[in-house]
């Protein structure tokens, strides 16, 4: 399915990543690790690379993430990517759990 993603919702893909590890003000080695996995597995290039990486040194700013923006085709993709960056370090901080259930209710 992450196939079927162009560029840009790539891109968008690991912006709402990113700034779901930053829900708890922190991003542990696991979700950086997770982060890692699924850079390598997008085959993203070198620039897009970079600025995964600045959205894991400071978080995407929160009108750059509109859920509203998540194309219709692809929600459930972006919710068990988000779902699985908060779940990584087997903690899930009360902010991640409101985030994310804000998030899924937005996109039912």
């Amino acid at each position: 399915m992450l196939e079927r993603l162009d560029r840009d919702q790539r891109l968008q893909l690991m912006k709402f990543v990113c700034a779901f590890a930053w829900a708890d003000l922190e991003v542990r080695s696991e979700e950086r690790a997770f982060v890692d996995r699924m850079v390598e597995h997008l085959g993203l290039d070198e620039s897009e690379l970079r600025q995964v990486r600045g959205w894991l040194e400071s978080p995407p700013p929160a009108e750059a993430v509109d859920p509203m923006s998540i194309p219709d085709a692809h929600r459930k993709l972006f919710l068990q990517a988000i779902e699985s960056v908060i779940t990584i370090d087997g903690e899930i901080a009360d902010e991640e759990r409101e985030s994310f259930e804000i998030l899924r209710e937005l996109l039912a």
